[in-house]
């Protein structure tokens, strides 16, 4: 989904939602977020002539999603310390100040959203995997998919279900509590930790909708630690996909499913790595070592000499 004009699924759902907005004469719209919603509404209500204010956690999001924001002109208010505490506050006012919210509760975001099983399954000559895994935060991108393959089905597109799989990340995992526990009301994580900031989310709004799609696909949740996280994004990386933090955690849950037996080893399986590499670049910084720098970064003095003897070492060590 890193392919998107703004670079993560979230334009899927946005320009349907903004579209709906449009038609309604609106003039102002709002959302909390993580940032890669707040990127994709910056966009499109830049493109629709909108004002745009955006609700998220101070210094909780990547820099390159803020960055973006930014630059595509919108309002950004740093608020609370997490995103559930800005969505509760936008919430709030948004009536009362006249704002249009375009975050996952609005229907239009997932039925724009949805249209990704559709294009999944036409790329497939219509033939469904057996899995398809996605990560989980505020839960929408499972609720849309869930919607995508039951009016498939309905229309008679695809013969059968591929099951839906959730994958949060272990220090922001509500959905996954619940679930283990047999919980009838969600369990939230009042303080979310994960370097995976698209998914550090303690109380997704979706979550009732994305258990009916489990249940319906029968389909499960995992949970990933963030060094699973890292891992799984470096083996992407070796193989020269890229993606954010969060992505990669979709790829994480399946590796740690598949070793446990939980999804079969030959399994036909549809990941969804739902932002692109650039959307979180401090991240792949932050965790290089000082030898991966050492051997990857060179500086070297402007003469031939010199530039001759660092190539001479690089050529030295095996590809």
């Amino acid at each position: 989904q890193g392919i998107n004009p703004t670079g993560s699924f979230k334009d899927l759902g946005m320009t349907a939602c903004m579209t709906r907005a449009a038609s309604l004469g609106v003039r102002l719209v709002a959302c909390a977020s993580t940032g890669n919603t707040s990127s994709s509404m910056a966009a499109y209500a830049g493109r629709a002539g909108m004002k745009a204010i955006i609700f998220v956690p101070y210094r909780q999001i990547s820099a390159a999603k803020l960055a973006q924001a930014l630059d595509f002109g919108a309002t950004v208010i740093e608020v609370g310390d997490t995103f559930d505490e800005a969505f509760h506050l936008l919430r709030q006012v948004a009536a009362e100040m006249d704002l249009y919210l375009v975050n996952s509760i609005n229907p239009f975001r997932i039925e724009g959203q949805k249209t990704i099983v559709a294009e999944m399954m036409e790329q497939r000559a219509w033939r469904p995997p057996d899995y398809i895994v996605v990560p989980g935060g505020n839960l929408g991108n499972a609720s849309a998919i869930g919607k995508g393959l039951r009016e498939l089905k309905e229309m008679g597109f695809i013969e059968k279900v591929p099951k839906v799989v959730v994958i949060q990340a272990a220090g922001a995992n509500p959905f996954f509590r619940t679930l283990q526990a047999g919980a009838r009301e969600l369990i939230p994580v009042e303080k979310p930790e994960t370097e995976a900031t698209a998914i550090r989310i303690g109380s997704p709004a979706n979550w009732k909708k994305a258990r009916r799609v489990l249940e319906w696909t029968g389909g499960f949740c995992e949970s990933v630690t963030d060094e699973e996280i890292f891992e799984a994004k470096a083996a992407l990386a070796e193989d020269g996909v890229g993606c954010e933090p969060a992505s990669a955690a979709t790829v994480a849950g399946i590796r740690k499913l598949v070793r446990s037996g939980k999804i079969e080893r030959h399994a036909d399986i549809i990941a969804v790595l739902t932002g692109h590499q650039l959307k979180d670049t401090d991240y792949v910084i932050r965790h290089r070592s000082a030898a991966e720098d050492s051997r990857q970064r060179l500086r070297v003095d402007a003469n031939l000499e010199a530039l001759r003897k660092a190539l001479e070492n690089v050529l030295a060590v095996p590809a």
